[in-house]
């Protein structure tokens, strides 16, 4: 009989379920379980090693102990999951060779037992030396597809028209950025540290953006930058920036919401939105969205981001961590803004 090898897998794990904004303590990674480096005949599972790990805001909603939303909450004692890029080493899946990269729904741990029938999203990763490995989470990932989804799908925008994107320097914001420009408009971002807003101007493009952090008035921010008003609002924050938004749009505008990365708790009653009335004269539309809801354009989007990227045309901002012992760090830094780009941990170099 063949000798298998075990190896320890460290993990991380949820100690507790969160409320509000998570902390570093609410998580804990753990060393001393060990792993078969090998998949069980007859589990029609197959056995990854993961290289990267993706850090989106989305996961606190899993943190907390509620079950009526689209993805069920994380078990407290147990790894969190989140979207990641591995390696498949032993499989019992005829679907998926040892060698193979995929991209997916994985454990914050280093070696994941995976079967693709737990929805886990996944897609064989074809490698390119013209584009980074860890892009396929960022760029060409989840983000990435929310950006254009979101963006043609729920904006329908249209040449010379003015958008503004709040977050604007994230993973999903930078690129938001970018194709509004590509598709002719005038692009306003805000962001919340000098660094990001000259990243706006200077490198993603962006025709003007500013620190959401310094303005006293929003309201009065945004009718500096919008004069004439805002046709599409790509919206990453909600709460007061939703609020000053609603007060600028144009008639038939259109409001993509994307993320409510503001809000301080996600089940108690928070902040109001006040203005929403403006929406009634102004025939505004404000329509949520999931990126899982349009995967049917997936391949239209990567030959697209693909083509623009190696082009030039667009640029991509990543903030990678090393190790997985970073990972709780880097996850709870969104919250706060931490991150400049697209938040990535290199759980594994290859």
């Amino acid at each position: 009989m063949e000798e298998v090898a075990v190896v320890e897998n460290k993990k991380v794990i949820l100690k507790n379920y969160v409320d509000g904004i998570p902390a570093e303590t609410d998580m804990e990674v753990k060393i001393g379980d060990t792993i078969e480096l090998k998949a069980p005949k007859g589990s029609s599972c197959f056995l990854v090693k993961n290289l990267y790990l993706s850090c989106d805001p989305y996961m606190r909603g899993r943190m907390r102990d509620f079950h009526g939303s689209y993805l069920p909450p994380f078990l407290p004692g147990q790894r969190i999951e989140g979207f990641g890029l591995a390696r498949v080493i032993d499989s019992d899946d005829p679907n998926y060779t040892p060698g193979e990269l995929i991209c997916g729904i994985t454990g914050w741990e280093e070696y994941s037992l995976l079967r693709s029938s737990n929805e886990l999203q996944l897609r064989k990763i074809q490698l390119d030396d013209a584009i980074p490995l860890s892009y396929h989470l960022g760029l060409l990932g989840m983000a990435g597809f929310t950006a254009y989804a979101g963006f043609y799908e729920i904006c329908s925008p249209k040449k010379g028209e003015s958008v503004f994107v709040s977050a604007a320097s994230g993973a999903v914001g930078q690129l938001v950025g970018q194709l509004a420009k590509l598709n002719g408009c005038y692009v306003v971002g805000s962001a919340g540290s000098k660094q990001k807003v000259d990243l706006l101007k200077n490198k993603l493009g962006f025709d003007e953006a500013f620190n959401y952090k310094e303005e006293a008035d929003l309201d009065a921010a945004l009718k500096r930058y919008f004069p004439e008003g805002i046709n599409i609002y790509f919206d990453n924050v909600g709460g007061s920036m939703l609020d000053a938004a609603l007060l600028n749009m144009k008639v038939h505008g259109r409001i993509a919401l994307c993320g409510m990365v503001s809000l301080q708790s996600l089940s108690s009653s928070s902040q109001g939105i006040n203005n929403l009335y403006n929406a009634i004269p102004k025939r505004v539309r404000l329509e949520g969205f999931l990126q899982s809801d349009y995967v049917h354009i997936f391949p239209q989007f990567l030959e697209h981001v693909k083509g623009y990227y190696k082009e030039g045309k667009i640029v991509y901002i990543e903030d990678m961590s090393e190790g997985l012992d970073l990972a709780p760090a880097a996850l709870v830094g969104l919250f706060s803004g931490k991150n400049v780009g697209k938040q990535v941990v290199r759980v594994a170099k290859e």
